[in-house]
């Protein structure tokens, strides 16, 4: 089943979205996984997330669904997370704006960015999430692929040492 995370995973490296799709979690062991998941509980303050058909939201209002992370280290991988939601929440008739909430913007402040999908761009994220699916039941992940952003990653030691 496709979820937020692993768009997310697939937007930010397909070889760690494979990994972990197919139950190599490695993040556990991540110092910054951590850090993120204690933020947003922070930032929650108690609210109850809003779980609904695999997906769960941080924030759900009459105008906006918000989606809370850590950083923008990558706020494309972020987008593609929420929009996801958001394409969801269309198909149950649940037309939202998407509003994320990065808590730490370069070590600063925390920055917001909001976003609304055109039903050309939904059926679009759909085709792409077909494509996400045939690419997990491929039988092997795809090689590693180094990146200036690998050396922090939870899956570093496995992809390269």
């Amino acid at each position: 089943m496709l979820t937020g995370t692993v768009v997310n995973y697939y937007t930010h490296c397909q070889r760690q979205c494979w990994l972990f799709y197919h139950n190599l979690n490695l993040e556990d062991n991540s110092e910054d996984v951590r850090i993120g998941k204690v933020l947003h509980e922070l930032k929650k303050q108690g609210k109850e997330e809003i779980a609904l058909d695999g997906i769960k939201l941080d924030k759900l209002t009459a105008e906006y669904v918000t989606e809370i992370k850590k950083s923008d280290a990558d706020l494309a991988a972020a987008k593609a997370q929420l929009e996801f939601y958001l394409v969801v929440l269309h198909d149950k008739g649940i037309i939202r704006k998407g509003r994320l909430e990065c808590l730490e913007k370069n070590k600063q402040s925390k920055s917001v960015h909001t976003l609304m999908l055109t039903e050309g761009e939904i059926e679009e994220r759909k085709v792409q999430y077909r494509q996400i699916e045939e690419f997990l039941n491929r039988e092997l992940p795809p090689p590693p692929i180094r990146k200036p952003i690998c050396k922090k990653c939870a899956y570093y030691e496995y992809c390269f040492i």
